[in-house]
């Protein structure tokens, strides 16, 4: 599992930190789950973010892998929800055109330019920590724009993120 953490200061964004929690070492896949949670809350309670912007499901030939994803995203959703953060999904595809400006590039395209807008010295090997980097900047890069998929934790958020259509 990838993760991403930037901040944005007066509309610009700031590197934080990228990683990944490595799971291969674990054979039980509910202690994977679990420790995708703790982790999660671990970064939540550390940086004390204002949102989240994960990769929504996406569909793969492999049903087994798709349940073992969909079954990680949501507990790392789980982990936000219960810290009362506003969680929004993106599609893949919505990810790669908001990093390259094409919905079809390369694992390898998406971090060559985020280490490009962001002034990374070096890349990662394995780069399943950039993809959650690229989640956290296109959402950077969508913020105030209403997108299909969105979601909130409940009408707080919403209107926390929507102040310009709540008529006063």
């Amino acid at each position: 599992m990838g993760f991403g953490l930037i901040k944005v200061v007066n509309k610009k964004m700031e590197f934080i930190q990228l990683n990944e929690l490595l799971l291969s070492k674990y054979d039980d896949h509910y202690l994977k789950l679990k420790k995708i949670f703790e982790r999660t809350i671990e970064l939540i309670d550390t940086f004390n973010p204002d949102e989240i912007a994960i990769e929504a499901p996406f569909f793969g030939k492999n049903v087994q892998s798709m349940l073992k994803l969909g079954r990680a995203q949501g507990v790392a959703m789980a982990a936000g929800l219960s810290r009362q953060i506003p969680i929004t999904e993106y599609e893949p595809k919505k990810i790669k055109m908001a990093i390259t400006g094409n919905g079809n590039a390369s694992k390898e395209q998406v971090a060559k330019m985020l280490q490009q807008l962001l002034g990374l010295k070096e890349l990662p090997k394995n780069l399943d920590s950039t993809d959650g980097l690229a989640a956290a900047v296109c959402h950077f890069f969508n913020s105030g724009k209403i997108t299909a998929g969105k979601s909130y934790s409940g009408w707080e958020a919403f209107v926390k993120q929507n102040e310009e259509r709540v008529k006063k």
